[in-house]
């Protein structure tokens, strides 16, 4: 994962861990600077690992192999910061899978937009017993992205982010439109 950093100390020199009748032996010492070139990324890496954990600070390269670590949904043509962004939320974001607050942090980190995601439920509390309940009986969702382009969000992508993160029973309706649009929808059901 990390190569060799040009000039690179290390913390702790192999050579002076030896026995003073080694530290004259030209042949040990070189021995062990050439492992100390070899140790010393790995000093650094431990010295820095809660760096390199962190989707703000850490390389690149080991954000998008951290993603996988934490389950994040990320697509390498997206920017660097955009992907940091995913996965510094992923684990939050699993917590809230299948509501609606979660289906929404969803969609506008993969796609970058404003989401308004309603539910048919509702919960409510009543004195009177056999009160109506709110909501209706269909559990639906309806996504409603009104991106400033619509080719930004591709409907394709948009209804298997949700498919995947609505719960199973519930059947879904997705809506992408022009920002000035009323029912310029492109309905996909679930």
């Amino acid at each position: 994962m990390r190569g060799a950093v040009e000039g690179l100390g290390t913390p702790h020199p192999l050579a002076r861990q030896l026995p003073a009748m080694y530290a004259a032996d030209e042949f040990a010492q070189r021995l062990l600077a050439a492992l100390d070139d070899v140790v010393a990324p790995v000093y650094a890496t431990l010295d820095n690992l809660a760096a390199y954990v962190d989707p703000r600070l850490g390389p690149t390269d080991f954000v998008d192999w951290l993603a996988g670590w934490v389950a994040a949904t990320v697509d390498q043509d997206w920017p660097v910061e955009r992907r940091r962004e995913a996965e510094a939320r992923a684990v939050r974001l699993h917590g809230m899978r299948g509501t609606p607050r979660g289906l929404t942090e969803q969609v506008r980190v993969a796609f970058g937009v404003t989401v308004e995601v309603t539910d048919s439920g509702g919960t409510a509390w009543s004195p009177t017993p056999g009160a109506d309940l709110p909501g209706s009986a269909q559990a639906e969702v309806t996504v409603r992205v009104r991106p400033e382009d619509q080719h930004m969000v591709p409907l394709t992508r948009l209804r298997e982010l949700v498919d995947a993160n609505r719960p199973a029973h519930v059947r879904y309706t997705v809506d992408v439109a022009g920002p000035g649009a009323t029912d310029a929808s492109t309905p996909a059901e679930g």
